[in-house]
């Protein structure tokens, strides 16, 4: 049983009055912040508690195109300066991204 649903139990059970756990013992019980505890209850007593995370299966909004991988590519073959160079002229990604999408295409000198 995963924490959050043992918690959501526990909460549960308390606000029906069969246990007498406070909400620090529950805290402890399942290794949340007691704060964390007291936002579960509210979401049980509104009936908006989701087990789910919100965002699974959804596409990060700032994920790089396949175009945008060709660009800078295509860019970076055409030049001749350093991979440092090359990230500070093109400024739309960081340096990490810019270094991986160009050793993903081994375009990079291996020391």
């Amino acid at each position: 049983m995963s924490k959050k649903i043992e918690a959501a139990k526990l909460i549960a059970d308390k606000l029906r009055g069969k246990t007498y756990l406070t909400y620090v013992e529950i805290a402890n019980i399942t290794g949340y912040h007691p704060k964390y505890i007291l936002k579960l209850k509210k979401e049980i007593l509104e009936g908006q508690i989701s087990f789910k995370h919100g965002n699974k299966n959804k596409e990060p909004i700032n994920k790089i195109t396949q175009k945008e991988k060709d660009y800078i590519i295509n860019l970076y073959k055409r030049s001749n300066v350093s991979i440092r160079k090359f990230c500070k002229f093109y400024n739309r990604r960081s340096y990490s991204c810019v270094y991986n999408i160009l050793k993903e295409a081994e375009l990079l000198k291996k020391d």
